[in-house]
């Protein structure tokens, strides 16, 4: 499996422009970040991963990611409760409690209503960002921004940093390999702490290649004349075609349409079902 790399195949989601799909995360993110009303995030999560099935993006291949999020996202549910347990019903208006636990520690209808759908409202940002990086070409949306007079220097440091995921993740199984060859071991048959010290052990020799890379991705830049000039020509520069204008239209009515819910139907940012 390689994460955050990009592969193309000929679906329409690939053939949208970058700067469509750019605009597109960020309008979704954006009101994700917003709104605290689940029926939305739900609705984007369903849609997200309607997209991800068009866009051939298998859903297995993904496991790896969606165990460390689901890790997060453990983590986060129960450091909300231990740090304000009273969060929901303050905001809701109201206290419902199912059991208590001790002191101030009580769960609530309120309190756990709010938590799940902040475990929504993550979950919803996660196969967005997964899309945007799985079907972007870097060298194409490193265009597109510059389409937007973003300068080319900067949106070349944002195709190269794309480009360099994938390339430290194969140097990390490179060097990960050569170490259990010679006998550090880092699966689960030895301790968290031998475990810990032979991954540091694997992370040091990845850091002083990936500067090594870095220096050699300078010289050859630096050797090709790159900001020698104010402009730059793209090979891979696309331009805006009709299926991008109907994404950003279904994108902005999302938008307006989760505007809308917030400020005529919930009357703010939080969808409250305990009125």
């Amino acid at each position: 499996m390689k994460l955050f790399n990009y592969s193309y195949e000929d679906t329409i989601i690939h053939r949208l422009s970058g700067l469509t799909k750019l605009l597109c995360f960020m309008m979704l993110t954006g009101i994700v970040m917003y709104t605290y009303d689940i029926r939305i995030f739900a609705f984007i999560l369903i849609f997200s991963f309607t997209i991800l099935r068009i866009a051939h993006i298998s859903i297995k291949s993904l496991r790896l990611i969606f165990i460390y999020v689901g890790i997060f996202l453990a983590i986060n549910f129960v450091l909300s409760f231990v740090f304000d347990p009273n969060f929901g019903p303050k905001t809701y208006g109201s206290s419902t409690v199912i059991f208590p636990i001790a002191g101030r520690y009580v769960v609530t209808r309120e309190q756990l209503f709010y938590q799940v759908s902040k475990l929504f409202k993550y979950s919803s940002v996660i196969p967005l960002g997964i899309l945007f990086l799985f079907t972007t070409d870097p060298s194409e949306f490193a265009s597109s921004l510059n389409a937007i007079f973003i300068p080319y220097k900067i949106t070349y440091a944002v195709a190269l940093t794309l480009r360099h995921f994938p390339d430290v993740q194969k140097e990390y199984t490179t060097i990960s390999k050569a170490q259990q060859a010679r006998g550090l071991d880092i699966s689960r048959r030895t301790s968290f702490r031998h475990r810990f010290g032979n991954a540091v052990a694997t992370m040091v020799p990845l850091i002083f290649s990936s500067l090594a890379r870095i220096d050699v991705i300078t010289n050859a830049m630096h050797l090709r004349g790159f900001s020698k000039h104010s402009r730059r020509t793209w090979y891979t520069f696309r331009p805006l075609k009709s299926v991008d204008f109907i994404a950003l239209a279904i994108c902005l009515m999302t938008v307006a349409g989760a505007i809308g819910v917030a400020v005529f139907v919930n009357h703010g940012r939080f969808y409250n079902p305990f009125n």
